[in-house]
């Protein structure tokens, strides 16, 4: 027992009652519970809905009220601290700098909330002092505070009791997801990876309009996490329990490729490392692993980091190692394969829970609907009081000499305000806003624009009571807010998602000629797939990649090219400038096929292993075989061409295939037989097809001949070739739009249209009209030809709903819901 000690200046009489008997492990049970809940609720977890702790609300909420917007100057880091520090946070400054700096940080968030300027630190470097770096709100923060001043979140007082702050941010972007978490609290922890926001709000949107999705629904969208610094995540099955269970492990494996350091010597490049790892960390490890005799083969290891060409760590290999080998090595004993674990811990209703990735979008979803049915609501009622001061004043108005009358005859204001409530038969608000009516307010021009604005009002009131008193109306508002947040702040997906090690195989130039393959890598059958966002591929086996029922999607991308071939050969890229560009095909990455249809989400980016120059694309993929068809090209301005693909020269890494006029471009290659039908499709909707046959093979260096007759202004924008036995199962899709609108911000009203609607014409002809135009469109902005059924997808390789075939050969089109990249 203990007792607490008395206070010297009462009175002997009174010491013994003011003495109280505890007991030390009940008061230290009590005492460790207030701390540890108030560590739980008010520093170390985030918030389920805003995603945010209280140190970065509160940072956010005094930089948007001191008015620091993105267009606005920097200020002194130091000034937003103790703002925050004076008004909001009653802690050391050095906590809040902290996670100020957190913000600011491209490298451990997604998408940071706040825009800084100067030394803001690096993964192995801390930052410089609050007085002397800047800050300001990052665009994404405007949407996280967006509507603070429309009632659209509770508030609560500060430390202080002076001073309200919101309890939660609206948050327009999902936070917690995009930008993940950590934090320690007492007896439990959260670690949450970053995701992409453009898969999220997908999934998120998708949630809104179907509230009984299952989780498998939702990974349609949000395939595995989308780390700041890129790099590979290898093996999926954690991802996925993650999902599941908010518990889960994955591990992340640094980007890298064989390339000649030196004329003699080869060397590992390393581009993008695992989440939250430095390039010194890494040297470090190296050199320990050296001397430790760990590692072997490895002569030097250099950062060359600089902001033009972003993080390069070179790696010298001494002659006579493997570079494989050796990567392999530093994998196992560096940091360039890292794990991260996750547990994802937040708050629900001031409460810690474990939240699986549908309960983490249905907290964000629920927050949303509230946060647009308070601001709706909130909206109403500020309309409703301007319409009835209004509907005041046009009586005023009306009536304006009797008016002026009874506030002249009127003692004081009181009696004039009540007089002016008898007379006219108005409320108390109205009659105070006609006594404080200005003078210039009684011309006729200011009764038109009130009646003009008493309409205007009606009508936002009645579309604001229809969104009120609908749920699917809410809903739909909700989910096109979130459309607008993805649209404006997402980006393209960074971190490529292997289901295994065996895909994560190195990338880099393609393989000399001659030079014997690893002994370990048999030479079998496989298949190598371009996906519609630009991920190479191939598959381990020789399964066609293409499901029993003709669907040639695969998850989370579509096919845009695929070629069989065998795991040691080589292949070609048909690039947009009538170039081929040699490739082998051990430098992709081994997908496993999965239901039939592998996932493309595990590809390598084209610019890893295919030479493309500035502005070049590739358009398809060929074999290089002797004996393989001849492959058919098309321009831009209407020219087809056909060369044997055993045309190929022994010993160069590109040569042309066609000699280009000025200012054109291939827009599609395909290997074609003589029974193949050409299709051609130009932007002012024109299809023409005619048989292969009609176009001679030519040699590399020829020009090609006329394929379809263009119209003045207008190019080809799709090109495609339909076998004989299989002309009944093709389609067409046609995307229309404006020519004028910035490519990918359209989305445009598709169609869907049997092949065989379209009467075949003769060669360099100008074939008949595909889709008719609506206002507004003047252009096909994207086509495509192939067996159904065709699939589309976004720019991140989300899936985009195409419409139900039309039998119509010229009907117009349906919109979209959002911008298609490609069909396939």
């Amino acid at each position: 027992m203990a007792r607490r000690p008395a206070t010297p200046d009462l009175p002997p009489e009174d010491l013994v009652e003011r003495i109280v008997d505890i007991d030390v492990a009940t008061e230290m049970e009590g005492s460790f519970l207030e701390y540890a809940y108030s560590v739980i609720y008010s520093r170390a977890l985030p918030d389920a809905r805003d995603g945010m702790k209280p140190v970065q609300r509160r940072i956010l909420f005094q930089m948007s009220d001191m008015g620091l917007r993105p267009e606005r100057p920097y200020v002194k880091s130091a000034r937003v601290v103790g703002e925050v520090m004076g008004k909001l946070h009653p802690h050391g400054d050095a906590a809040i700098y902290d996670a100020m700096v957190r913000l600011a940080q491209p490298f451990s968030l997604r998408l940071p909330l706040v825009d800084g300027h100067g030394n803001f630190g690096s993964l192995d470097d801390g930052p410089a002092a609050a007085r002397y770096t800047e800050a300001r709100m990052a665009p994404s923060a405007i949407a996280m505070t967006a509507g603070l001043d429309e009632d659209v979140v509770d508030f609560v007082p500060n430390y202080d009791n002076k001073l309200t702050q919101p309890e939660v941010l609206p948050a327009a972007v999902p936070n917690l997801l995009v930008n993940g978490a950590s934090g320690i609290a007492v007896g439990m922890a959260t670690n949450m990876a970053p995701h992409n926001l453009v898969e999220v709000v997908a999934a998120a949107r998708h949630l809104v309009m179907h509230p009984d999705a299952t989780l498998d629904d939702l990974m349609r969208f949000v395939p595995g996490p989308d780390l700041p610094s890129g790099g590979k995540i290898v093996g999926l099955d954690g991802v996925r329990d993650a999902y599941r269970t908010g518990r889960g492990a994955f591990r992340t494996r640094a980007t890298a490729r064989i390339d000649n350091v030196t004329p003699r010597r080869k060397g590992i490049v390393v581009t993008e490392l695992p989440y939250t790892v430095g390039p010194e960390k890494v040297i470090e490890k190296i050199k320990e692993g050296v001397q430790s005799k760990k590692l072997s083969g490895i002569s030097d290891a250099v950062d060359l980091t600089d902001r033009v060409h972003g993080l390069r760590l070179v790696i010298e290999v001494k002659t006579g190692f493997n570079p494989e080998a050796v990567l392999e090595q530093l994998y196992r004993y560096t940091p360039l394969e890292d794990s991260f674990s996750i547990n994802n811990v937040a708050l629900v209703d001031g409460q810690p829970r474990t939240l699986g990735l549908r309960e983490l979008l249905q907290v964000w979803v629920d927050h949303r609907i509230s946060v647009v049915r308070r601001r709706t609501t909130h909206r109403l009622g500020r309309r409703q009081e301007r319409l009835h001061l209004v509907e005041g004043l046009l009586v005023a108005i009306v009536d304006i000499d009797e008016v002026i009358q009874v506030i002249r005859t009127s003692d004081d204001a009181e009696e004039a305000r009540g007089r002016l409530r008898t007379v006219f038969d108005l409320s108390d608000p109205q009659a105070e806003y006609i006594l404080e009516l200005r003078l210039r307010r009684l011309t006729k021009f200011s009764r038109i624009e009130l009646e003009r604005e008493q309409q205007q009002l009606t009508e936002e009131i009645a579309e604001l009571q229809a969104i009120l008193a609908d749920d699917a109306r809410l809903r739909t508002v909700v989910s096109d807010e979130m459309a607008e947040a993805a649209a404006t702040y997402g980006t393209p997906r960074r971190t490529v998602l292997l289901e295994s090690a065996g895909g994560a195989t190195v990338t880099g130039a393609p393989a000399a000629r001659g030079s014997a393959a690893p002994l370990e890598i048999a030479d079998t059958a496989c298949w190598v797939l371009l996906s519609g966002t630009g991920l190479l591929a191939r598959t381990a086996g020789d399964e066609e990649p293409v499901r029993d029922d003709g669907t040639r999607r695969a998850r989370h991308d579509v096919l845009a090219s695929y070629l069989p071939t065998t795991a040691r050969a080589e292949i070609g890229a048909v690039t947009s400038r009538g170039r081929v560009v040699r490739l082998s095909v051990l430098d992709l990455p081994a997908l496993p096929p999965t239901d039939g249809h592998p996932s493309l989400s595990g590809g390598v980016p084209l610019a890893e292993v295919v030479a493309v120059e500035p502005g070049e694309q590739v358009v398809a993929l060929t074999s290089l075989a002797t004996d393989a068809p001849t492959l058919a090209l098309a321009t831009a301005q209407g020219t087809v061409k056909r060369v044997a693909q055993g045309d190929v020269p022994g010993n160069r890494d590109a040569w042309d295939v066609i000699a280009l006029k000025d200012d054109d471009t291939v827009v599609g290659a395909v290997a074609v037989r003589e029974t193949d039908e050409l299709v051609l499709v130009s932007s002012d909707s024109s299809l023409l097809h005619f048989p292969a046959s009609s176009v001679r093979p030519q040699g590399r260096a020829a020009g090609g001949m006329a394929g379809i007759k263009l119209a003045p202004g207008h190019r080809v924008v799709a090109f495609a070739a339909v076998p004989e036995d299989r002309a009944s199962e093709a389609v067409l899709v046609t995307v229309s739009g404006s020519s004028t609108a910035l490519p990918g911000t359209q989305a445009g009203a598709a169609k869907v249209t049997p092949f065989d609607a379209y009467p075949g014409k003769g060669r360099a002809t100008g074939g008949v009209r595909s889709h008719r135009f609506l206002k507004g469109e003047d252009a096909l902005i994207l086509a495509w030809v192939g067996a159904a059924p065709a699939w589309a997808s976004g720019s991140a390789g989300q899936p985009i709903d195409l419409p139900v075939p039309d039998p119509r050969r010229d009907g117009s089109g349906t919109p979209l819901g959002a911008p298609v990249h490609a069909i396939g």
